[in-house]
């Protein structure tokens, strides 16, 4: 069992005729718990129906609360998503909200120090207050894993040129890193080319580029792994990539190596993109006979 600590936004998914629990680091969190992991979140929610939901529904998946922080003057966030006739959503999100407002405490850096990974993304960054909690926190996490979400317009390459150089791990979609190394006056159509020259730039020795359906790529050590997909009926993509990365890093801190680590991953990915919302219930049994399927 690892010890892990998931920062960042915690949310609604707002979809047309329903709505979700989410939020990137939250989907993360509960993958990880899902596999076993002795999960924390860090994040703000407003001091309403709404959030109070949030919290309780963390604590009912075993995630630990202790830093869900509550915000009497900002509410708790919301994102309305459209989907697209293949399942690709889009997002809208609205600005102002709690986990914009997030604090750096005592109880929130012991838990940092603690922790085996550290996991974090972009988009919380876009505000000055979370961000200076969290380059803090990056300043004492012993591991730290950056999921990239590439949200116009909140984000910068000034803050994301700084949250890859503090990292030990990133994670991309393809799309993503493309933008990201043209930005930073790299451009090549190889996806290997751009990551060998993120990896240069940053001097991060892992990273992780997913590519939707066609599967993805994982570099470590200067060596590529390669996974192609997993064939699946598309019903919604949200969390597929959250799902993913807690799979991936479950399996990497407990030392699986690389090739087996980023087919596991792929393949979770995969069957949560079948299952209507970030985070449906998946079994080993079922996910070890869709791998060998």
């Amino acid at each position: 069992m690892k010890n892990i600590v998931c920062f960042g936004e915690v949310l609604w998914d707002v979809f047309p005729t329903h709505k979700k629990i989410g939020g990137a680091p939250l989907n993360v969190a509960l993958r990880l718990q899902s596999f076993g992991n002795k999960v924390s979140i860090i994040t703000r929610i407003g001091d309403d129906t709404k959030g109070a939901e949030i919290a309780d529904f963390i604590k009912a998946h075993g995630v630990n609360t202790e830093n869900v922080q509550v915000d009497d003057a900002l509410e708790t966030g919301a994102v309305d998503v459209v989907l697209d006739d293949t399942g690709s959503a889009s997002y809208t999100i609205n600005a102002n909200r709690a986990w914009d407002n997030i604090q750096l405490t005592e109880t929130a850096i012991a838990k940092t120090k603690q922790a085996d990974a550290f996991i974090f993304g972009s988009l919380v960054a876009r505000d000055l207050t979370s961000r200076a909690t969290l380059y803090a926190l990056l300043d004492v996490a012993k591991y730290k894993v950056l999921d990239t979400n590439l949200r116009a317009p909140h984000y910068t390459t000034e803050v994301l040129s700084h949250l890859m150089n503090v990292a030990d791990f990133l994670k991309f979609n393809d799309d993503e890193i493309f933008e990201i190394s043209k930005a930073l006056g790299f451009e090549s159509t190889s996806l290997e080319d751009n990551i060998v020259f993120i990896s240069k730039h940053t001097n991060t020795k892992s990273i992780c580029v997913t590519k939707g359906s066609q599967g993805a790529i994982y570099y470590q050590d200067d060596t590529f792994f390669y996974n192609e997909g997993y064939k699946v009926k598309v019903v919604d993509t949200v969390g597929a990539g959250d799902s993913f990365l807690g799979s991936l890093i479950t399996k990497l801190l407990k030392g699986t190596p690389p090739q087996e680590a980023i087919d596991y991953a792929c393949a979770v990915g995969a069957l949560v993109a079948s299952h209507e919302g970030a985070n449906p219930k998946l079994n080993e049994a079922d996910i070890r006979a869709f791998i060998n399927s």
